[in-house]
């Protein structure tokens, strides 16, 4: 039987990420996570800190793909509004958790320490489900295919590893990547004929340059290990025929 694809959106919550002032490393991650599990990442947005915005992306990217992962916004101060956009795009209530609350409030040995910014980070939707995190204790949360992590890149992989049981997997993908210094045009038409004949294979073309010159990586992408193994042996021969010696890279 054919596993179904599995498919995922990223949305990256967060005016630093807008203004350059923070680099958004999670998304590389999750696509990298989310490979190995066979689930297809298929689109990344990123949006400020406006209510409006995160609960326009929200709905859109909920109903396209089977999982939507966001990033950002979960934290105790003011402009952390994440946790109430994604209640009100699920048109819920949001309200203290009495687990988040509890393991929160076992942090502080003075009670008075426990203020309101810092309970804020314990009100999740209505109906939503605790994700743990093993690095500050603060959660994230479930609620239908969209999973709310934190922003701070060591505690949204904490979260997301967390996550692991709960996902549902896909076919994973194969990929084999080959070097050649030969230029893209040289090779392009011969490329896309190798592309018509495996169909069922993604080829893409990536060129790059290093101080020892100008190069490609051409990378055969599919869920079966035959037809991806055939595209690059077609590709071997193709680029040895243009007089060049490619070379297979790791993945």
């Amino acid at each position: 039987m054919t596993a179904r694809t599995i498919t995922a959106a990223v949305l990256v919550i967060g005016d630093e990420i807008l203004s350059g002032r923070t680099q958004d490393t999670n998304t590389n991650y999750i696509a990298k996570f989310l490979g190995t599990l066979g689930i297809d990442l298929r689109e990344a947005r990123v949006v400020p800190d406006v209510e409006a915005e995160i609960v326009a992306a929200l709905n859109a990217l909920r109903t396209r793909y089977t999982y939507v992962f966001t990033t950002g916004g979960i934290g105790p101060t003011h402009d952390d509004i994440t946790s109430d956009s994604i209640a009100k795009a699920f048109g819920v209530g949001i309200d203290y958790h009495p687990e988040a609350l509890a393991l929160l409030g076992a942090r502080y040995k003075n009670p008075a320490d426990f203020n309101e910014s810092r309970k804020r980070m314990a009100r999740v939707p209505d109906g939503a489900d605790l994700i743990r995190n093993s690095v500050s204790i603060a959660p994230g949360f479930r609620i239908g295919n969209v999973f709310v992590m934190a922003g701070v890149p060591a505690i949204m992989r904490a979260m997301l590893e967390n996550l692991m049981p709960h996902l549902e997997r896909g076919a994973v993908v194969h990929a084999i990547t080959i070097s050649t210094r030969l230029p893209e045009g040289r090779i392009a038409a011969a490329l896309g004929r190798i592309q018509e004949s495996f169909p069922d294979v993604a080829i893409g073309s990536y060129p790059f340059y290093r101080e020892e010159g100008f190069g490609v990586q051409l990378v055969a992408r599919g869920r079966d290990s035959g037809s991806v193994e055939g595209a690059a042996k077609a590709i071997e021969t193709m680029l040895e025929g243009e007089g060049d010696r490619p070379e297979r890279l790791k993945n």
